[in-house]
């Protein structure tokens, strides 16, 4: 079999989780959605929103990267 320079595809199966958030929290959350409309012209529900930031935010976690190297 060829050595493909693309590598075998990950997992893809979406996970649900469920969440509880303080009050406070789930308001900002929907302030973040308002705002993200008034920059972008696209209406986004927050469900779709907090997976891309929670991603975002371990990206640009340098610590959490160094410790997922080293797993």
């Amino acid at each position: 079999m060829p050595e493909l320079k693309l590598r075998k595809l990950p997992e893809r199966t979406p996970v649900k989780m469920t969440i509880q958030l303080l009050p406070e929290l789930a308001e900002a959350l929907q302030d973040y959605a308002t705002a993200y409309e008034a920059s972008y012209g696209s209406a986004e529900p927050v469900a779709d929103l907090v997976p891309a930031m929670l991603a975002s935010f371990l990206e640009s976690d340098r610590e959490f990267q160094k410790v997922r190297r080293q797993k």
